[in-house]
This record gives C-alpha cells, structure tokens and sequence, in this order.
C-alpha cells in the first residue's frame, strides 16, 4: 500500500474523547485561587485553547504570586484534572465504537492534542481505547501549541500517512485551524 492510498483520523483529545473543559476550569480555579489570584470566568476564557505552561505564565503575569515556582503550579493542575478525570463520569458517548468502526475500516488512528502528555494514557485508559492508537502526539513537546499546526503534522509523520490523507476530528476553534494549516 503506498503513502498515497493510507488513509488517517487523528482526534483532539478534550471535548472529542472526553468532556474536559469543567475539570480544567475547576482546576484552574483550586489551584490558581489558592495563590492569590481572582480567577473569573471571563479571563478563564482566554485560557481554554493555551498549553498548561501558557495558562501558569498567563496568571501569574496577570496576579504574579511567589514562594512557587511556574512549572510546579503547572503540575498541581494537571494532578487535579487527572484525578477529575479518574473520579468523574466524561467519556464522550459513543467515541469507542466510532473509534473501533474505524479501526476496522483500516484507518490509522492518532492523538494530537495541546493537553500535556501524562494526561493522555489516564483518558486512554479511561474510556478502553489505548490499543486502538497507533499514534499520540502532545503539544508539551512542541514550541507552539494549536493553532499552530506542529502537532497534527507530527501525529500524520508518525502515521506514515500524508496529511492530505488525514482526516481530523477537533472541537475547538483553535484546533480547527491548526488541522486546516496542516493540510494547506
């Protein structure tokens, strides 16, 4: 089979496997308002397509706090939304037979998501589906999170698929246009 005739689906992980988005509000308010800062729903929105360390450096630009470092706040949200995740019901219905369908329609299928990478196998592992990946691919390795496209044409390298091959299930605007720079 050449390059050409693979075919791929490479899925966002939060809002497309999971329903996330509350546990990274929650988190984002525990963490960020134990240390000083007036989380709001307003700023919390211009935080929704940032990396994890975006989010840190955007609070603590806005309400600088000490005797803690940025990359140790970042974790303590992580830790939180993976213990969200284990504990509360947010698989999206019906992700695991779509994903199986198309496992036995042989697409090759990825993960490229900004969310931080020891959050992924938790979600794998949340709603059965780690075998059925034959890719993931987080944005924490990359320069730039979505909107820029470095995660989806890494998930399509690793594929050993052509991105004009490669279909992309996204929910978020920055994460559409991402997939649509990926294939111009």
């Amino acid at each position: 089979m050449d390059i050409k005739s693979k075919r791929a689906v490479i899925f966002d992980m939060d809002g497309v496997l999971i329903d996330s988005e509350k546990f990274w509000k929650q988190a984002e308010y525990e963490v960020f308002s134990s240390l000083g800062v007036e989380v709001t729903e307003e700023l919390s929105k211009h935080t929704q397509s940032m990396t994890t360390s975006e989010v840190a450096r955007f609070w603590h630009e806005k309400y600088p706090w000490e005797n803690a470092a940025l990359d140790v706040i970042e974790q303590q949200v992580i830790s939180r939304v993976i213990e969200l995740i284990q504990t509360e019901e947010c698989s999206v219905a019906g992700i695991k037979k779509f994903i199986e369908d198309l496992k036995l329609k042989q697409y090759k299928i990825g993960l490229a998501t900004n969310s931080p990478y020891r959050i992924i196998q938790t979600v794998l592992d949340k709603i059965g589906v780690t075998h059925l990946f034959d890719h993931i691919t987080s944005a924490e390795f990359k320069k730039q999170g979505k909107p820029h496209p470095a995660v989806y044409f890494t998930s399509a390298k690793n594929l050993d698929v052509d991105p004009q091959y490669c279909f992309v299930i996204e929910d978020s605007h920055s994460g559409i246009i991402a997939a649509k720079k990926m294939r111009e």
